[in-house]
């Protein structure tokens, strides 16, 4: 077990210093074009709705400061389209397999982990009990309904009464359409955001980050906090924000970076 455990680590470790070399690769190349066409990071940023630190994380190899590796090809697609290189082929070559395969592969290819014929011959008998038991079930289910028809009475009729008295479906769907939605708890602050276009996000609720990334447009997404709530958009124009549930109000013009910082009543 111990061997085995040594060569999984191994295998991850490889994958992953493989992927780190694959990036830093990348983000050299992307860099170095980048300044050719003396464009800073900020303004590829409002290119990409991709913010500006997670661009430099590319450009630096930083593996470690970016999300999951299926974002981080959608980053070097989307950072390499701005730049006029192709996209879909650059970010082909960054590796987002999984480290469970690995694990997986290693496990299999382990020899203590082939079939033996004591372990055959246990499944064999197995096999065999459980369709004898699924067989006795199905001869024995027509015998039992034959019989509760036998036995039991019908169910009683329900009185017209009652029937007429439950509620129509349209009153209860109104209903639960008219129930109103919960205000912030007191002294807190609340923020909606309703999404025109799509705009890179950042959401921070008392100093924890609680949201950063790309939202589609259409998206509507709420937060709280019980003192201060910062938000940051790089597409402004595309974002409405309502704050404790007032009126929506656009957060700026389109194409430019808002930051917009939010904080909550004391209570009384």
């Amino acid at each position: 077990m111990n061997i085995v455990k040594r060569r999984q680590k191994k295998n991850i470790r490889n994958f992953e210093e493989e992927r780190a070399e694959k990036l830093s690769e990348l983000g050299d190349r992307l860099r170095r074009v980048r300044l050719e066409l003396n464009l800073s990071l900020e303004e590829v940023s409002l290119r990409t709705m991709i913010g500006p630190r997670h661009l430099q994380a590319i450009e630096e190899g930083q593996l470690e400061h970016l999300p999951e590796p299926i974002y981080i090809r959608g980053f070097i697609r989307r950072f390499a389209n701005a730049l006029g290189l192709n996209g879909v082929e650059l970010a082909s070559d960054f590796p987002v397999e999984s480290n469970q395969r690995l694990l997986n592969y290693s496990w299999i290819n382990w020899p203590s982990a082939q079939w033996r014929p004591i372990h055959l011959y246990i499944l064999y008998i197995v096999l065999i009990m459980c369709s004898v038991q699924g067989l006795s079930q199905m001869l024995d289910r027509p015998i039992l309904q034959a019989s509760r028809l036998d036995i039991e009475p019908p169910p009683p009729a329900k009185p017209v009464q009652q029937q007429e008295r439950r509620p129509a479906p349209s009153q209860a769907k109104l209903t639960a359409k008219q129930s109103p939605t919960p205000s912030p708890a007191a002294g807190a602050v609340r923020i909606g955001l309703t999404l025109k276009a799509e705009s890179w996000i950042e959401v921070v609720a008392d100093g924890q980050t609680q949201f950063q990334g790309i939202l589609p447009e259409g998206t509507k997404r709420t937060w709280e906090a019980k003192q201060e709530l910062f938000v940051k958009a790089g597409n402004a124009g595309g974002v409405l924000m309502a704050v404790n549930d007032g009126q929506a109000k656009q957060m700026g013009a389109p194409g430019k970076v808002e930051e917009v910082t939010v904080k909550a009543n004391p209570e009384s």
